[in-house]
């Protein structure tokens, strides 16, 4: 256990926590590197220009968070729950979400870059006006997901539901794998005004 505080304009480095309590807090101006957070609770944390590099957060709680223009870079988040938490102006290059709870939350006007989304639920979950280049998206729940907006390059979803995916219109270049394929259609012909008789 480190004394070392997640706090404004902390420089951390080779931390490892495991059971604390972040909830609630305000951090601004922080850098976090080369660290591991096991368990680790930031439910209604506000964050603003928070840097993680080359960590892990493990089954960790960021439920309520609040966080902008903080960046993920090289970061592996694995089990964890993200309901209902922002990560608006964010940036996330080489980033793996893998079987996270991350419904209802949002990602509005972020930036991904080298990121994939496993196994996780993000139903609801909002990405208008984000920016996505070499994303995958692999047996996520997207229902109700908006993408109104979205600017996309090399992204790729496998194995989604995309049941009333919203925006789908702005989905212009992305690679839509197994069943969840004609889901969107019948999504984006829902959209169009088009009415579909069996």
């Amino acid at each position: 256990m480190p004394d070392d505080d997640l706090a404004d304009d902390a420089m951390l480095r080779g931390i490892q926590y495991e059971g604390d309590v972040f909830a609630g807090q305000r951090v601004e101006c922080a850098e976090v590197e080369q660290a591991w957070f096991g368990h680790v609770r930031f439910t209604g944390t506000r964050t603003r220009q928070v840097i993680f590099s080359d960590t892990c957060l493990d089954t960790c709680d960021f439920a309520q968070l609040r966080a902008e223009d903080t960046s993920l870079v090289r970061v592996e988040v694995t089990s964890s729950r993200l309901t209902g938490a922002s990560w608006s102006k964010s940036h996330f290059t080489d980033v793996r979400f893998e079987a996270c709870r991350s419904d209802m939350s949002l990602w509005r006007h972020s930036k991904f870059k080298g990121v994939v989304f496993s196994n996780c639920n993000l139903g609801q979950a909002d990405f208008q006006w984000a920016e996505m280049r070499d994303v995958a998206f692999v047996g996520c729940d997207l229902t109700g997901a908006q993408f109104a907006h979205v600017q996309m390059q090399r992204v790729r979803l496998e194995d989604c539901t995309l049941v009333d995916v919203g925006g789908g219109e702005h989905l212009k270049g992305v690679t839509v794998q197994g069943a969840g394929a004609m889901e969107l259609a019948l999504a984006l012909a829902r959209d169009a005004g088009i009415r579909i008789e069996a």
